[in-house]
């Protein structure tokens, strides 16, 4: 699976990672709904991480089309009301 960080790069990450990123995405969307802003930037922070962490960035000249796009690492919380919404950015 292909997840492109906007403004950063795209990870190929294992595809057992899809559930664990649909998991946080959808307590993201919930913590958004009920305005907390901590447990958001908790979330987000995880998300980042997984893909980071498992990913295998790939490189700037390699074209391929994104399984996934996440939004900037400094998303605001006033941004995430537009992303992280009903199914969240990574659907079920």
């Amino acid at each position: 699976m292909i997840v492109r960080i906007a403004g950063e790069g795209q990870y190929r990450i294992p595809d057992e990672d899809q559930e664990r990123l649909n998991e946080l995405d959808n307590a993201a969307v919930a913590a958004v709904e009920a305005g907390d802003e901590s447990q958001f930037q908790d979330l987000w922070g995880q998300m980042l991480s997984i893909v980071q962490s498992d990913g295998n960035e790939l490189p700037d000249d390699e074209l391929v089309g994104s399984d996934i796009i996440l939004p900037p690492r400094d998303i605001s919380m006033e941004e995430a009301r537009n992303e992280f919404t009903g199914e969240g950015l990574i659907p079920d």
